[in-house]
């Protein structure tokens, strides 16, 4: 790799400091021409009951855009003395403006005035899973008690399917992290 094209991230875990280029189309600063501030990355509207969905759907959509780093916490904000501050806050404000697009207005007055897409992200993410114990109970309880009926097995299953993964983005995959043999961490 030649020396100018080196990139690691300011501020993200375990990288030295040198400078990401908005120019360079790897570069989470960067911008497409086609990328606005009126632009709905996706068709979801988050209104409370669609949480999960929505954030699955925006996680993608972010992924795509390489701007996962400003949600997630992996790309700090730069200092105001960095050359990267200017391209971190334009980049920043960008994925406010898409977070603030696909929710509902009721929930864009509650969140309007955080600055970081990461405190939107942060917001929403606690507002939405405190009361998941009572989700996860109707979920249990719509799979208990849903039959096949007179349906196709595929419609079955596609009734199913989302419930499943519903319940699964509920609750946690608990993991070992003992460091022993028994093979609970697989």
């Amino acid at each position: 790799m030649a020396d100018g094209d080196q990139k690691t991230r300011s501020g993200a875990t375990g990288g030295a400091n040198t400078t990401l280029k908005p120019t360079d189309q790897d570069s989470p600063y960067y911008l497409h021409p086609s990328d606005d501030p009126g632009r709905i990355l996706v068709t979801t509207l988050l209104n409370g009951d669609n949480y999960h969905t929505w954030r699955r759907a925006m996680q993608n959509a972010l992924y795509a855009k390489n701007k996962i780093g400003f949600v997630d916490g992996t790309l700090e904000k730069s200092e105001t003395t960095s050359p990267q501050y200017k391209a971190w806050m334009k980049c920043n404000s960008m994925v406010l403006s898409w977070i603030l697009n696909t929710i509902t207005k009721e929930l864009q007055d509650s969140v309007a005035y955080a600055e970081a897409a990461k405190e939107i992200w942060n917001e929403l993410l606690e507002r939405f899973t405190q009361g998941n114990a009572s989700r996860v109970h109707e979920l249990k309880l719509e799979l208990a008690t849903l039959t096949q009926q007179t349906r196709s097995v595929s419609a079955y299953f596609t009734k199913l399917k989302p419930i499943w993964d519903e319940l699964q983005a509920h609750e946690p995959v608990l993991v070992c992290t003992c460091g022993c043999t028994c093979g609970a961490a697989k």
